[in-house]
């Protein structure tokens, strides 16, 4: 319709309903619908327009509706004084407790803008409302440039105040990475207190222990493991399997203690199983034991009730025990086969002594030479006893003694002095690694011992660490040195 149409549209007599709404000003309605006056009302009669007048005073008409816009803000006066304190409480109508600003809360965060609603139907449209202009936002400009629609608007909104979920810096000792709850173990009540010492008996040393005590056990074990091997090599065996088993016993109790669930009786018996099948059998049996223990590892967890046993890091901490204790004291059993299948020799016997005398002395040496001049740490966070003096004195005691044993040439094996010093400098190596080791598990577990069954040694596991990590490496020294070879010649 044009403009002079619209116009004219007044010149013409009204209609029905015009009349009849036209009749709202009648008495008999009781007045004005809307309570015009006759300076803001406006009516037509006999085809005669009225402005609509703003005001009172004739203060202008309304301007035409195809006029441009002025710019101008209508401006809202207040008719009474204003309260400072009507706009602090706006919550007060919805709820009885105002909103509390959250401690951290960013307080310069910038307000997610909101995205406009996208029409799925292409009928209606979005207008900006921007002074510049009116820009429509259809579905498929929608799909141009991005925009999203209320509910992708809603999600990623929620996505962005939804709290980052927290992951833990390490796995902590009974726990795994998925978060099951680990049972405690019924035997653990607390530790057990500490019984001052006797007033007048021997007195603990700077690590605590019984120092004496320790001297003597040590020496009635020295005396049951050089008598049996002396007697026959299955005797020095039997001694292996026992010390391996006691050994792994201490183990699976203590890491049980600690919430842990291992498969216990799996893991014991391939820790004893490994020895005596590699002294049967050879080297080839060691694959075999440990397909057989990670296979009843496996076996007792698949037929657990749910995922709760923690079936990853229980079979881990299992095959760990298996490997440390029973795969590495195995090599033991492998050194006395030479004595056994090599033609009545004694060459597993005499390796075998060595090994001891050369752990005991180097252990000894390290713990004097460490008391006395010990300053710098070897690793402080694993062991704060154990320095770099202890270490160095430790295996200059070794290589000594390794060296009186050339002179005296009390080793029918090992007779020349080269291959002696080689085996005094594997052992200063060797078995100070297993005892730091050892030391980091017990500090991983929170503990000071594994066990208790030696007297003023701990555990047996405390007392024969080093001979894990020893025995291996002696084992591979032979069969590079061959050292009976310089004998028989």
């Amino acid at each position: 319709m044009s403009d002079d149409a619209w116009k004219q549209g007044f010149g013409r007599e009204p209609g029905p309903t015009e009349r009849e709404m036209d009749s709202f000003d009648d008495d008999e309605y009781g007045g004005p619908l809307f309570g015009d006056t006759a300076e803001t009302s406006t009516t037509r009669r006999s085809g005669a327009v009225e402005r609509i007048k703003l005001d009172a005073d004739d203060s202008g008409a309304l301007p035409h509706w195809t006029a441009a816009a002025t710019g101008e803000v209508p401006r809202i006066e207040p008719t009474t004084p204003k309260d400072p304190t009507d706009d602090l409480d706006v919550w007060s109508s919805f709820t009885t407790e105002s909103p509390v600003w959250n401690e951290g809360d960013p307080v310069d965060a910038a307000a997610p803008r909101a995205t406009p609603p996208v029409d799925t139907t292409g009928e209606l449209t979005w207008e900006d409302s921007e002074p510049s202009g009116s820009t429509a936002v259809t579905t498929e400009s929608a799909r141009d440039t991005g925009a999203v629609s209320t509910t992708d608007a809603a999600t990623t909104m929620q996505d962005a105040v939804a709290p980052a979920r927290r992951e833990p810096a390490r796995i902590t000792i009974g726990t795994d990475p998925s978060g099951m709850p680990r049972r405690p173990d019924p035997r653990r009540r607390g530790a057990a207190p500490q019984r001052p010492p006797r007033a007048g008996g021997p007195q603990p040393g700077p690590d605590g222990r019984n120092l004496p005590l320790a001297v003597a056990t040590g020496l009635l074990l020295a005396a049951v493991f050089l008598g049996l091997t002396l007697w026959s090599p299955a005797g020095s065996m039997t001694f292996v399997a026992i010390a391996l088993g006691l050994a792994a016993i201490e183990y699976f109790v203590k890491v049980s203690e600690k919430g842990y669930r291992p498969a216990v009786a799996a893991g014991v018996a391939a820790c004893v199983a490994a020895p005596l099948a590699v002294y049967w059998v050879g080297e080839s049996a060691l694959p075999l034991v440990i397909f057989f223990a990670f296979l009843a590892s496996a076996l007792s967890f698949v037929a657990a009730d749910s995922v709760e046993s923690g079936p990853m890091p229980n079979m881990a901490i299992t095959m760990l025990g298996v490997v440390w204790i029973g795969v590495l004291g195995s090599f033991a059993a492998l050194i006395l086969r030479w004595s056994t299948f090599s033609g009545g020799t004694d060459w597993g016997t005499d390796t075998l002594i060595l090994v001891a005398i050369g752990v005991v002395v180097n252990d000894i040496g390290a713990y004097f030479v460490g008391s006395a001049f010990g300053r710098t740490p070897l690793r402080a966070w694993i062991s704060p006893g154990k320095s770099i003096e202890g270490f160095l004195g430790g295996a200059i005691v070794t290589l000594v003694v390794m060296f009186v044993i050339s002179l005296g040439d009390y080793s029918d094996t090992w007779s020349d002095t080269v291959h002696l010093l080689w085996l005094g400098i594997v052992i200063s190596l060797a078995a100070p690694l297993g005892d730091l080791t050892e030391s980091m598990f017990k500090r991983n577990l929170d503990i000071k011992d594994f066990g208790g069954l030696i007297r003023g040694h701990g555990g047996v596991l405390d007392r024969f660490d080093g001979f894990l990590f020893a025995l291996p490496a002696v084992y591979y020294l032979f069969l590079v040195l061959e050292p009976w070879t310089a004998f028989s010649g």
